[in-house]
């Protein structure tokens, strides 16, 4: 009970969140948007996720997924690359709790059927507004987040929780549309979809890190 209501509360931050971003109201921005991200963390403390360790590592990469969402508010450049250096952390400590719960290979050679092409249209698409640094560092990332995909598409295959390989995929949709943002198309609409993706996708994993 205590859980759904933290995944209320977490929705409506988020819905708050856009209202912030679509208005620019900057102080809002922080307030709300911490607020949400606050909510995956107890969401899953509530779920039971420190009472085991694949649970304690999700709850390192939910820490690394706040202060990730706190660096990129800023506007300086050097904060998001910051941000994405944490979230980078995060996900490879997403992938190491995967591992912990168990893998079903079938399951993840079949996400990579997937997975693999997905990663290939997402470097074909944003190759031309790369360069440099920036494009490596993009690029690894984007490994970085298919495999932790993959890894949570097989942990769900061996442990039969869905919420894993879900939550898995929709965090990983919703960096495609911080990546459009940034380097591709600047728009209210990435943030309107990519933020719901994103706080879904954390929600899941909150639920299913216990």
């Amino acid at each position: 009970m205590i859980a759904i209501s933290l995944v209320i509360g977490t929705a409506l931050a988020t819905v708050a969140t856009l209202y912030c971003r679509y208005r620019e109201l900057r102080v809002g921005i922080y307030a709300t948007k911490m607020l949400a991200s606050t909510g995956f963390v107890a969401t899953a403390l509530a779920s039971g996720a420190a009472a085991t360790r694949p649970g304690q590592m999700m709850l390192v990469a939910f820490a690394c997924c706040w202060l990730g969402d706190l660096l990129l508010i800023p506007r300086p450049r050097r904060y998001f690359w910051l941000g994405v250096g944490v979230f980078l952390l995060g996900h490879v400590a997403f992938a190491v709790s995967f591992v912990d719960r168990g893998i079903d290979t079938r399951w993840l050679l079949a996400s990579l059927l997937v997975l693999i092409p997905a990663l290939n249209g997402a470097v074909v698409w944003l190759n031309p507004h790369l360069a440099g640094r920036t494009r490596a560092a993009t690029l690894a990332y984007l490994v970085a987040i298919s495999a932790m995909a993959a890894m949570a598409i097989g942990a769900t295959g061996a442990s039969g929780r869905w919420q894993l390989g879900a939550g898995a995929l929709l965090f990983a949709a919703s960096d495609v549309l911080v990546a459009r943002q940034r380097f591709v198309e600047p728009s209210f609409g990435n943030r309107l979809i990519g933020l719901p993706l994103y706080y879904a996708g954390q929600l899941l994993l909150a639920l299913a890190s216990g």
